[in-house]
């Protein structure tokens, strides 16, 4: 797997379908009945998350590889803390890690006995995910639209699809789905040029918790090869 795949694995780190994706856009009219506007929405999103400084959640990750027609399942815990910061833990047998001091970004895989270290400004974590950590703003990163919330079976809610302004290798698009109520991310989808889909789905969230600083630090297990860049 290559460096760019474990990121985007790992990330974004923000984030599969459990249906086939349909992309339905609201019209003008349709969007201003329903609520907000996609520049309008992204802006309560971020004002949301800019108000917060630190994110804690448990999180199930469906990641599906398009050319295998294999799709990877995994649970686990995440926190942000700003600025810069995240550790995701996942849960046995998975056992991997991946963790941001805001410095550097590690990303040990427990099966291969490895991880992958790699400075913050050269690595290929998505701005998908960036706001979450205190970095970004989603109106200035991406070209957004609002799509059909019933289509894609999310009532109560709103699904923000954001195209990033400057192209990534990392992946094409992301689909963000918004509680209309607190104006939270629930669930993230990531989807690249291969057509690959990482999705992220966030429960039990907690905002504003002390988090103890060894969160964000992690050594591998002796034995286990560092590949840097």
């Amino acid at each position: 797997m290559t460096r760019t795949s474990l990121y985007r694995l790992a990330a974004a780190c923000l984030i599969g379908l459990t249906a086939p994706l349909t992309v339905v856009v609201a019209t003008a009219g349709e969007s201003q009945a329903a609520g907000p506007t996609a520049e309008e929405l992204g802006r309560r999103v971020q004002q949301f998350y800019d108000s917060t400084r630190t994110f804690k959640a448990t999180f199930k990750q469906t990641y599906t590889i398009k050319v295998q027609d294999v799709k990877k399942v995994s649970t686990g815990k995440v926190i942000f803390e700003k600025p810069g910061k995240m550790s995701w833990t996942y849960d046995a047998p998975n056992g991997n890690r991946v963790v941001s001091d805001g410095v550097t970004i590690k990303v040990y895989e427990k099966e291969n006995e490895q991880m992958f270290e790699t400075p913050v400004k050269g690595s290929q974590y998505p701005a998908a995910l960036s706001f979450l950590m205190g970095k970004g703003q989603l109106t200035k990163d991406f070209s957004l639209r609002l799509l059909d919330a019933a289509q894609m079976k999310f009532e109560g809610g709103y699904v923000l699809e954001g195209t990033p302004k400057e192209a990534t290798p990392a992946y094409q698009k992301m689909l963000l789905y918004v509680d209309g109520r607190t104006n939270q991310v629930r669930r993230v989808l990531i989807l690249d040029a291969q057509g690959n889909r990482n999705r992220f789905d966030f429960s039990a969230p907690v905002v504003n918790q002390p988090v103890p600083k060894a969160e964000f630090e992690f050594a591998p297990p002796p034995g286990t090869r560092v590949v840097r860049p």
